[in-house]
């Protein structure tokens, strides 16, 4: 067990330090009499709240299938093969939904299991595969999040304090990065890089700080003219110590709502990229290989619908989830935005 805890720590360490690194925006700022009342705003928003608990279940679909839970035989399974143990068999080929019959078997095989929205090309339970995506879509967001947050607020906090030559030089950086289409800058990483979620993550995370960072410098240019920044200089506080101590926790409240929209686009870039090839190594479960997946098959004779469409669906899900959630979340720390 001890060395299953170990290997567990190894694989996913990035994804606790994400799921650590939310719990810290909101540690950062729960204490502040502004988030108290953009919580309070939050919950009288119906459909803020709706879009929370949707984006929370796809959460917990996705933390199923990353515990491992030892099978007595040296392995290990997820829990999410457990629940599903009916639906985990894999069938020699295709299977509609709700069918007892393999699609392509002119003698009627039966199924050696239950499949409620069928089997793909290699017999695997759609299903399953689609809460699978899940925490594919977890890793990835944890994983890019935990790359670009901390670099985005850094850089942002640094340019808008300082200034000057500091600025200047921030403003370079993400200038020319930005100058480069992201999708192309996207594909020469992953070209560069090789496939893999961390791969990825390290693609993603290189052209989304930007945005961030912008926003941070901005903010932090605002917030240094006030009145509790030059009390503090006047008390002798350290540059250091105004940033993380005064400008930092005023800052974070728009680091989450940053990471709620941003995790949506991190999503949309690892459909696309897989689309495109370069994105999940294959036999990796996410919606972007389903997506790549389903195309080929809508040219078949019987269609096969049911890949494809359950990967749309729950990525169509999710990110408009993400996006509304973000949006309540600029209404409630904002109330004058509408």
């Amino acid at each position: 067990m001890k060395d299953f805890f170990a290997h567990w720590m190894t694989q996913n360490f990035l994804v606790v330090a994400g799921i650590a690194l939310i719990a810290w925006i909101l540690w950062s700022g729960a204490h502040h009499e502004r988030w108290q009342r953009a919580w309070v705003r939050l919950r009288a928003d119906r459909g803020g709240m709706i879009a929370l608990w949707v984006v929370g279940i796809y959460l917990f679909i996705g933390a199923l299938e990353l515990i491992h839970l030892p099978n007595g035989k040296g392995g290990h399974h997820s829990i999410l093969d457990v629940a599903f143990a009916n639906r985990v068999a894999l069938e020699k080929t295709y299977s509609a939904p709700l069918s007892d019959t393999l699609l392509s078997s002119a003698s009627g095989e039966k199924l050696t299991g239950t499949h409620l929205l069928g089997t793909d090309t290699l017999g695997k339970d759609v299903l399953v595969e689609t809460l699978k995506g899940c925490s594919t879509a977890l890793v990835l967001g944890g994983l890019t999040s935990v790359i670009y947050i901390p670099l985005g607020t850094l850089m942002g906090i640094l340019a808008g304090y300082f200034r000057r030559w500091v600025d200047d030089l921030v403003q370079y950086i993400y200038t020319t990065i930005a100058s480069v289409p992201s999708i192309l800058l996207l594909i020469s990483l992953m070209m560069v890089l090789g496939k893999g979620l961390f791969q990825m993550s390290v693609a993603i995370a290189f052209t989304s700080w930007v945005g961030l960072c912008r926003l941070i410098r901005g903010e932090t240019m605002r917030q240094s003219e006030r009145s509790y920044v030059a009390a503090a200089k006047a008390l002798g506080q350290t540059s250091a110590a105004i940033m993380s101590r005064h400008l930092l926790p005023n800052l974070m409240h728009l680091v989450l709502i940053n990471f709620v929209l941003g995790f949506s686009g991190v999503i949309l870039a690892e459909a696309t990229l897989s689309y495109l090839g370069v994105g999940s190594p294959v036999g990796t479960a996410s919606w972007g290989n389903m997506i790549d997946g389903g195309r080929s098959e809508l040219s078949r004779d019987p269609l096969i619908w049911w890949n494809l469409t359950s990967a749309t669906v729950a990525l169509f899900g999710l990110v408009l989830s993400l996006n509304i959630l973000g949006d309540s979340l600029r209404r409630a720390f904002d109330p004058k935005r509408g």
